[in-house]
């Protein structure tokens, strides 16, 4: 069933109304949503809109969120084509535009006005990620392959019901639209990662080159807020990749997965550049057994590709997840350690060839789907589970080269290419895979950790660059502040979208905001103590002096009382760092 995804917005005084825009005479059917009774119904027709009213194009609704000022309706009204998947369009989102079912703030306090500020903040924050994708008429959250299994009730279903939650990132702020049956056609679901479409040709033959990254709703989070997996088996940063291939009436699909190291682990932000690991004493297999129970049973028989470092504080990972493979005995999951650094030091990537050859054979064995027509001729069995610490810099750069072999085995079944053919030769072509592969690693990499991803470079040019390891460096110094002093307020801004958080109207009145939570006085003493000694300490240097011995103490007595600072930050590093605020309360 499509959804409206065009439709005039027509704000009055007392109703929000959604007139979707069809090419035919018929009148459409319009969402009426009360902004009084707060009432969402759905009528045949309009027989007269206010001269008032302000109206304005919409290309979809993406839910309603309530705050601490009542509900607010979150349409899109701005988007970008992607390009076509068998035959439907798939947009990207460029804005979105917030309206208040209140016409004025007169009903809240000063506090409340203030607290339902910064809570707009972060779902602006939320909102101006520029990584949401959705089509009208195709289901973006599920793989060719489980879109061929489906029964053909199924396909009769509404797209949000029928959509795989794992990858709904509105599911929230949609419920109050999607509880109600009759509403259905004006439900998007959309997912957040990253969706290509890229026309091109190798060997003088037309086809498209896609790429989709589904990031899962669950455990969702940034970089050091967010590690390892719950009691429910969700890992962080579970991303599901899928490779496809459009040729004339053919389409090929290949599916790869990273996430997490499934077991139960954290990487506090503490203000050094990289916190150690701590593996949690408790019960791990239980909760690694759910999550391969759930994996198996979408994707197959796993392989899983650990590519963290064997030796440094990585290693209590890599030793612990080893351990637990090895007591699970699950006869559909293989654990392939690769280090990755150890391996590969002094820029010798070519040594990434020893990984590939140990994953050929179950290359071989999973195969990928082949569709022709209306007939299946292939199916994919299993999948690449790949894993480093963050599942971003060194994830990507082995899940292309797994893609590139794929791709030059569909090439070949698929008469595009014989199999004396050398792909690289191909430039055009190269350089299209090697640039999408790179911007589904910046992409993936800013949504958890803030910055572009690293490494890219390799994967752009097929080679380590100078250049490249001089843009990691930028991108980690910046990847340190963001995850330092900024990372808390982004993960607000996800656990409100996704309703891990729900605000209470009362916030601020007789209820306390969690927003309200004030700082230890250190957070604040501690740093300007810091730039005033080391202010002075710079003048004590800078500065001639008559008195030498007067110099050498007042330069003695700031570098001291510098370091003093210094060491006080690093030792009560988690005091200075942005924490969330938003516990959960759902």
């Amino acid at each position: 069933m499509a959804v409206y995804d065009q439709m005039k917005l027509h704000i009055t005084s007392e109703k929000f109304i959604l007139e979707p825009v069809i090419a035919s005479n018929k009148k459409p059917e319009v969402l009426v949503i009360d902004r009084v009774t707060q009432e969402i119904t759905v009528q045949d027709f309009i027989s007269e809109i206010p001269a008032t009213a302000i109206t304005k194009l919409t290309y979809g609704v993406v839910g309603i969120i309530r705050l601490v000022a009542g509900p607010y309706l979150i349409v899109v009204t701005q988007r970008e084509k992607v390009g076509t998947i068998s035959k439907s369009v798939i947009w990207k989102v460029t804005k979105t535009e917030v309206f208040s079912y209140k016409r004025s703030l007169t009903h809240l306090s000063e506090r409340q006005v203030a607290i339902n500020k910064n809570y707009l903040a972060l779902l602006d924050v939320m909102l101006n990620t520029e990584s949401f994708y959705y089509s009208p008429t195709y289901d973006l959250t599920h793989t060719m392959q489980r879109l061929f299994n489906t029964s053909p009730d199924f396909q009769t279903l509404a797209l949000h019901e029928r959509a795989d939650q794992r990858f709904v990132w509105n599911t929230h702020v949609l419920r109050e639209l999607s509880q109600q049956p009759e509403l259905s056609k004006f439900c998007i679901p959309m997912v957040l990662g990253y969706v290509t479409v890229t026309p091109t040709v190798v060997n003088g033959k037309s086809i498209d080159y896609i790429l989709i990254s589904r990031r899962s709703i669950y455990r969702a989070g940034t970089r050091f807020n967010v590690r390892g997996l719950d009691l429910q088996g969700q890992v962080a940063n579970f991303v599901e990749t899928e490779q496809i291939v459009q040729y004339g009436d053919s389409v090929c699909s290949f599916v790869q997965t990273r996430g997490s190291i499934p077991i139960f682990w954290s990487q506090k932000a503490n203000l050094k550049r990289l916190p150690n690991p701590v593996v949690l004493e408790t019960d791990h297999l239980t909760a690694f057994q759910k999550h391969f129970d759930h994996q198996i049973f979408i994707y197959g028989d796993q392989v899983i590709v650990n590519l963290i470092n064997q030796e440094g504080p990585e290693q209590v990972l890599e030793k612990k997840l080893s351990q637990v493979v090895t007591s699970a005995q699950n006869k559909n999951i293989r654990y392939e350690p690769f280090d990755f650094h150890k391996e590969c030091k002094k820029m010798r990537w070519d040594r990434l060839s020893i990984l590939m050859d140990r994953l050929e054979p179950d290359r071989k064995k999973f195969g990928y789907f082949l569709q022709r027509g209306e007939a299946v001729l292939m199916t994919q069995s299993g999948v690449f589970r790949t894993n480093c610490i963050d599942c971003l810099d060194r994830t990507n750069v082995v899940q292309s080269l797994i893609a590139k072999e794929v791709l030059i085995d569909q090439f070949v079944k698929l008469g595009i290419i014989d199999p004396a053919y050398k792909l690289k030769d191909e430039t055009r072509f190269d350089s299209v895979f090697k640039n999408v592969w790179a911007d589904n690693a910046d992409i993936i990499s800013k949504e958890y950790a803030g910055t572009g991803a690293l490494k890219t470079d390799f994967t752009r040019t097929g080679k380590r660059t100078i250049y490249g390891a001089l843009q990691d460096g930028y991108n980690s110094a910046v990847r340190y502040i963001k995850n330092n002093f900024q990372d808390g307020g982004r993960q607000d801004a996800m656990d409100l979208f996704l309703g891990n958080y729900l605000v209470e109207e009362n916030e601020g009145l007789t209820l306390k905001s969690p927003l309200d939570s004030s700082r230890d006085w250190k957070y604040y003493a501690v740093p300007v103590i810091l730039i005033v000694a080391f202010s002075m300490f710079m003048v004590s240097v800078l500065l001639p002096d008559e008195h030498l011995s007067e110099q050498m103490m007042y330069v003695l007595f700031w570098g001291i009382a510098s370091v003093i600072s210094l060491l006080i930050l690093f030792v009560f590093g988690t005091i200075f760092v942005d924490q969330p605020r938003l516990t959960g309360n759902k």
